[in-house]
């Protein structure tokens, strides 16, 4: 393992599917890892970023079985936690247009029960840490995992996304939480859909995230693509041409793309004051490819390297 890892800290959720559409008992769930965080820890880990995962892992099942998907996928989870609650679980629908809706089992659950002690314990010293998404929106974890943000940032990249659930967080929280965030974060991704959740516009977070210190804000768009602000900086790309299993994991896969792009350039580190427009556009471009490989596949199962497509592998090589 890389002595300088990426650090990615946050939630692993069991992802119960429901097959087909038939709600006849007795109901039988096929049951994948998932979770946001831990979405984006496998993918980098998958393309070849050295990965360091910091989770609250149940040891029960389910806790095993996400344990188990992120070792196999090369994540290294020397640093979870081994926690006594039940893993978070969710029971996903999946509509005609490969869209999942979540009914989330979340309370009481391990993710979100850290405490100053255990962080402490873990502190990255890597080149970037990447979170968001509920472990950073839920108490009483969340604003200690905001302490150990601030502990990190004079040393490494703050990446985070969202992930809006507003049906187990409420937009109000982000809202209130977002202009904290923002003060930490060098990079911020959101969807679009994260946006009409919270009632944001992309000019207005850039008017306002770019003047708390935000180098690069990206709102992907779904088979329609990416748009980025870098300082203010317009850089859009198109969607790439996916046959969709479901778009489950797309946008965290689309996230890891992005910050593998940026650690291969050795851009990783401080505020991105090195990276230039035109390098945006690879980067979202090569993310745009990741995540359509993804939602190619049922569940949050991204690409390895090995499996990618000359083409592809060609957007990485200026970078050496």
């Amino acid at each position: 393992m890389d002595p300088r890892p990426l650090t990615v800290i946050g939630e692993t959720v069991a992802d119960a599917f429901l097959p087909g559409r038939g709600l006849d008992p007795p109901l039988r769930l096929e049951v994948r890892p998932g979770g946001g965080p831990a979405n984006t820890a496998v993918a980098l880990a998958r393309l070849g970023t050295p990965t360091r995962f910091l989770g609250r892992l149940s040891t029960g099942p389910f806790g095993r079985l996400l344990r188990r998907h992120l070792a196999d996928s090369g994540v290294d989870v020397s640093g979870c936690v081994a926690a006594p609650q039940e893993a978070t679980l969710a029971v996903a629908t999946v509509g005609e247009d490969g869209q999942a809706e979540y009914d989330f089992y979340a309370r009481g659950t391990a993710d979100w029960q850290w405490t100053r002690e255990e962080l402490a314990a873990r502190v990255p010293s890597g080149v970037a840490v990447h979170t968001g998404s509920l472990a950073l929106a839920t108490d009483p974890g969340g604003p200690l995992i905001e302490e150990l943000l601030e502990r990190v940032r004079p040393h490494a990249t703050v990446s985070i996304d969202p992930n809006v659930r507003p049906g187990l967080v409420a937009p109000a929280v982000y809202r209130e939480r977002l202009p904290r965030w923002a003060r930490l974060a060098d990079v911020i991704r959101l969807s679009e859909d994260d946006l009409d959740a919270l009632g944001l516009s992309l000019a207005e977070v850039c008017d306002t995230w770019h003047a708390s210190g935000v180098r690069l804000i990206v709102v992907t768009r779904g088979a329609d693509g990416a748009v980025a602000s870098l300082s203010g900086e317009r850089v859009e790309v198109p969607g790439v041409p996916a046959r969709v299993a479901d778009t489950v994991g797309a946008g965290d896969a689309f996230m890891a793309a992005l910050l593998h792009w940026l650690d291969r350039g050795a851009l990783l580190g401080g505020r991105l004051e090195a990276v230039r427009p035109e390098q945006v556009g690879t980067a979202l471009t090569f993310a745009a490819h990741i995540a359509a490989a993804t939602v190619g596949v049922p569940g949050a199962d991204p690409p390895w390297a090995r499996d990618l497509e000359p083409s592809v592998l060609d957007l990485l090589r200026p970078l050496g």
